[in-house]
């Protein structure tokens, strides 16, 4: 896998002048994508989003910009899940502090097939790596995403399926990337 982003295509970190187009991207896929609009009760971070992912140290977002456009997204907040709606016993697996959590790993549609989302999730999971106090990189999506849990099957490991056939809630497929462990130093 390359570590470069497609031509015409820049990626890093979010600065204050990509917190609105962070946003569009991740309210699109909100109301267009998954068909739910914005809920308070999960997107809070999006309307704070210096808040969630700039201003805490442990904690950041990383975009893809086209043209000076923001046009994919990835989070990291040290949370584990909220339990409810997911499982106790993943609170317990993954909790807040010592929990790496990938959010909004969201690509526009006109921009998919181009590696981007691969690439923001190698930034994130180096981000992880340098951060003290990581020791599990934890995240869920909705299988009704087209592609999303086949995407996340190939860079990571599948802990817990709560799909239940109901189409009325979200069909959550849960992952965990493994930390690399930093190499110790050679001896002198």
């Amino acid at each position: 896998m390359s570590d470069t982003a497609p031509a015409g295509y820049n990626i890093g970190p979010a600065t204050e002048a990509d917190v609105d187009g962070a946003r569009t991207v991740m309210l699109d896929t909100f109301y267009r994508e998954f068909g739910i609009g914005y809920r308070p009760m999960w997107h809070r971070d999006v309307v704070d989003i210096d808040g969630h992912y700039l201003r805490p140290p442990r904690h950041a977002l990383f975009v893809a910009r086209h043209g000076g456009e923001v046009v994919a997204t990835a989070g990291v907040r040290a949370e584990g899940p909220r339990c409810p709606p997911h499982p106790a016993w993943l609170g317990r697996r993954y909790p807040n502090g010592t929990t790496a959590q990938l959010f909004r790993v969201y690509v526009s549609p006109e921009h998919r097939r181009r590696g981007l989302a691969r690439l923001l999730v190698a930034r994130a999971c180096d981000f992880v790596v340098r951060t003290p106090g990581y020791t599990a990189l934890y995240l869920h999506t909705d299988d009704r995403t087209p592609g999303a849990a086949g995407f996340w099957r190939s860079v990571a490991k599948e802990v817990h399926d709560a799909r239940d056939g109901d189409t009325t809630r979200p069909q959550s497929i849960h992952f965990e990337i493994p930390i690399p462990v930093a190499a110790a130093p050679a001896p002198a």
